[in-house]
Formats: structure tokens, sequence, C-alpha cells
């Protein structure tokens, strides 16, 4: 990933990072308005005890880490599918193998391959010699290809924790509030709703922003996952199309 995608996923995540420090101060110190939901966020954080928040700040750094895998996931697959036109626009024309791969950026997963390619067919001396040279170029491309297919998975399992768990962090959550419930309602003897309102709503919150955290995740995960196949498409067309070329060059 080039320095100014890095700049910006970093960017983005100073940015929800600002907002939430910024809530979260204007929650602590009670900047509220006074018409505001007495039982909404700013009653959940500045009543909650620590159980409470500590649940709250999980979901919120889950929620940061599935955005931020999405953005520069999706960045990472703009960039590759880029670079997958570049190559199928500059690498077949050029006069060898090597000049295709010199002619793509360094970072690109399509070089590696050739390069790889190359390096497999320039080491089929001594005892590799005995391997047919079908199978050892094949076996070198197919090392490459899996390491590309490897980085794209990157991140990915960020995304599928997150949407498996969420759900579950909010409803200890919500658990948690109705326990508070129970509780305040056996210490006052009775179940007015000013005792049980309270505990009750942060609950509700919670279970919902375990819901806001989980959907994301998991609509980004397979959102990336389609692209993942279509980047891994290309890159194993090239990889057969660089496997015969080795080959009909060996030939030679």
């Amino acid at each position: 990933m080039k320095f100014n995608q890095i700049k910006r996923a970093a960017l983005i995540g100073a940015a929800v990072l600002a907002t939430l420090g910024a809530c979260t101060f204007a929650f602590a110190n009670g900047d509220v308005p006074a018409g505001d939901n007495p039982y909404g966020l700013s009653a959940l954080w500045n009543q909650g005890d620590m159980v409470a928040k500590a649940t709250l700040f999980i979901l919120v750094v889950m929620s940061m880490g599935s955005w931020y895998v999405i953005v520069t996931k999706f960045l990472e697959q703009a960039k590759m599918m880029k670079q997958a036109k570049a190559a199928e626009s500059s690498f077949w024309t050029a006069g060898s193998v090597r000049q295709g791969a010199d002619g793509l950026t360094e970072d690109s997963p399509f070089r590696y391959i050739a390069e790889k390619g190359l390096e497999g067919a320039d080491k089929h001396v001594g005892m590799l010699a005995s391997i047919d040279f079908n199978t050892w170029v094949t076996m070198s491309l197919q090392r490459a290809t899996a390491e590309v297919q490897s980085r794209l998975q990157d991140g990915l399992a960020v995304l599928a924790t997150v949407g498996s768990t969420a759900p579950f962090v909010g409803l200890f959550g919500t658990v948690w509030g109705i326990y508070n419930a129970l509780v305040k309602i056996g210490m006052s003897g009775q179940a007015s709703i000013d005792k049980v309102a309270g505990p009750v709503g942060e609950s509700l919150i919670m279970t919902a922003i375990g819901l806001a955290v989980a959907v994301p995740a998991v609509l980004g995960y397979n959102w990336l996952v389609r692209r993942n196949k279509a980047a891994l498409e290309r890159v194993h067309g090239f990889g057969n199309d660089l496997h015969a070329v080795l080959l009909a060059s060996n030939k030679k």
C-alpha cells in the first residue's frame, strides 16, 4: 500500500477518534442540553458503572477496527485492479518476461509473480533439474499466487470476528443493564418506572450498538470477499498465461 493510501486511512481513523473523544468528553462533563433524552447515550456514559463503560468502549474499538479494515482493504483492492489493467496493457507487449516485469511498478503483485516465475526457471538446475520443468514452474507460480492471495485476505478475519462477536458483546451489556435494574428494584422494594428506566434503557442501547457494529462488519466482509474473488481471477489468469509463456521460452 502506498504512503498516501496509508495516510488517508490514518486520517479517517483520526477523525473517528476525535469525534468519539469529543462526544465522550461532552458526556463526561454533562455538556448536553437540558431537553435531551435523560436515558440516552449521555446518561449511559454518566450514570453507567465501569462494566457498562468498558462494554461500550469495546464496541467502539471494534467498530473503529472494522471500518479501518473496510477502508484500507478497499483502497488496496482498487490499487490492485488498477495494477491488473496496467499489466494487461503493457506486460504482454514487451519483448521478454524480464522486460515486461521491469515495466510494472515495484509493489505490483503481477510483477512479483513474474519475478518468481523467472526465478523458478533460472533455479531449474542441479537437483532441481530432476524435476520436470513444467512441474517446477507450476509450483513456483502457485506459491507466488498463494502469497498474493494471503495478502489480499489480511484483515478479513477482523471483520469476521467483529461481525460474529459484536452482537454478543452488546447482549452482555443488555444482561448487565437488566441485572442493575433488578438490583434497584430489590433495594427500593418497588418496581417504579424511575428505578428501572435508566438500567433498562442502557441495556437496550447496548443491544442497538452491538447490532450497529456487527451489521457493517458483516456487509463489509461479504463485499470485500466478492471483490477479492474478482481480483484473484485476474491474478490466476495472469499466472496461467505466464506459465504458458515460460514453457514456450524454455523450448526455444
